[in-house]
């Protein structure tokens, strides 16, 4: 029996030491966080697995890595706003690869037209997520499916999803809407004409994939964000009450520190 198999549904229990370091050390976002924001993040992960539903399709064998890695990749995002803020969703499908899901659309005149999408994550409004353990493994600073798709549940908190999600912290609805929709036309713009960003051009699909996609690179790609969209990053930090480029920068110095030789000390050097 795995760790997962009796965590729920009773009271959470913790990771083990082994797995957590583990997931930590597979993804840089989450090694770069202080001692006492990993051990905050720890203990959110296992309120989280204790209330989520996990469950395996496609034939994939559900393990305590997948749940863990997934656990911790989604609370990031809420690590100061609170495991409330997923609190009316609890189902998390993962399927072992990029899955199809049947669609039907009408058009102007009423047809109703069915296609597939080949996704590798996905949110349902009222309902479960859905992601791709192989894609989940491929989170980096650019991609991130768990964050992407989390950031959308976050998107539903008030309803609509339209790239606004609950605000809070005096955050109002014209200071974001103002902030964003500069953000996301300007990119759009960019994307139209041609550029190669290093932000994925798909966040010009949509405001709300414009959200999800912006808090993917918020915590992956925080100087990138900051230094094109120097407003919206500042509006992220609000709202995340997180500033991962300062964390980043404070964790580049504390590696310095540790490698930096000790006072009066230098490199021998053989000379031939």
């Amino acid at each position: 029996m795995g760790w997962f198999d009796w965590l729920r549904p009773r009271q959470p229990a913790q990771i083990p030491h082994a797995l957590w370091q583990k997931t930590l050390s597979g993804y840089p976002f989450l090694a770069n966080l202080a001692v006492d924001e990993q051990k905050k993040l720890k203990n959110l992960a296992e309120q989280f697995l204790a209330e989520k539903e996990f469950s395996a399709a496609g034939g994939l064998q559900l393990t305590d890595e997948i749940c863990v890695a997934i656990a911790a990749q989604g609370c990031l995002p809420i690590l100061e706003l609170g495991l409330a803020a997923y609190g009316d969703w609890v189902g998390i499908i993962v399927y072992p690869d990029e899955f199809i899901v049947a669609r039907q659309q009408a058009d102007a005149d009423g047809v109703v037209h069915e296609f597939t999408d080949v996704l590798a994550g996905e949110a349902w409004e009222g309902g479960p997520l859905l992601v791709s353990w192989h894609d989940v493994q491929l989170a980096d600073g650019s991609y991130n499916v768990v964050i992407h798709e989390f950031a959308h549940k976050l998107d539903m908190l008030n309803g609509e999803v339209d790239g606004m999600p609950a605000l809070h912290s005096g955050i109002t609805v014209d200071v974001w809407e103002n902030t964003f929709s500069a953000a996301y036309e300007n990119f759009c713009q960019r994307v139209d004409t041609g550029e190669e960003t290093l932000i994925d051009p798909y966040a010009s699909e949509s405001p709300e994939e414009f959200f999800a996609v912006l808090s993917e690179s918020f915590f992956g790609l925080p100087e990138v964000v900051s230094d094109e969209y120097p407003a919206l990053y500042a509006l992220l930090c609000r709202y995340y009450r997180q500033d991962p480029l300062s964390r980043n920068q404070a964790g580049k110095n504390a590696a310095t520190e540790t490698t930096k030789p000790a006072d009066g000390a230098g490199f021998a050097t053989d000379k031939c």
